[in-house]
Parts: structure tokens; C-alpha cells; sequence
């Protein structure tokens, strides 16, 4: 049996907000960090889980169906 690492809290935080406000800007402010460090945590999601959890447009974030799927499972 492999045992698979669970995703960290704060990278699923960070995902939860940035996918609900659909912008890590906004996102950084609610949770009072900043952009950077919610795109890093969202980087590391997506390496962790191997897929792309939002399509990055200039000022919007959109969640992919894997993306979409996460944010209703976290729901």
C-alpha cells in the first residue's frame, strides 16, 4: 500500500480563497499574506496533486475542472 502525503492546510486555504475570490490578490488580503506567498502555495498544490488547478488569465484566476472539482469537494 503507497501511502500518498495529504495536502498542507495553509496551501488548501490559500487554494479555497483564491478560487472563491477568483483572485490571489484578494485572496492574500483576506487571509493576511501576501500575493506571492499564496501563488507559492498554490504552485506547491498543484506539483503536490499533479494537475493544474486554475487557468491564469491577467487579472483573474479560474479554476480548471480538476480545480473546480477540489473546490467542491472542499465545500
Amino acid at each position: 500500500m503507497t501511502h500518498r502525503a495529504l495536502p498542507s492546510l495553509t496551501a488548501l486555504r490559500a487554494f479555497e480563497a483564491t478560487a472563491r475570490l477568483r483572485s490571489a490578490k484578494l485572496a492574500a488580503g483576506e487571509l493576511s499574506v501576501t500575493p506571492t506567498a499564496i501563488s507559492h502555495q498554490i504552485r506547491a498544490l498543484e506539483e503536490q496533486l499533479g494537475t493544474p488547478l486554475f487557468v491564469r488569465s491577467v487579472r483573474q484566476l479560474r479554476p480548471t475542472p480538476q480545480g473546480k472539482q477540489l473546490f467542491d469537494d472542499l465545500q
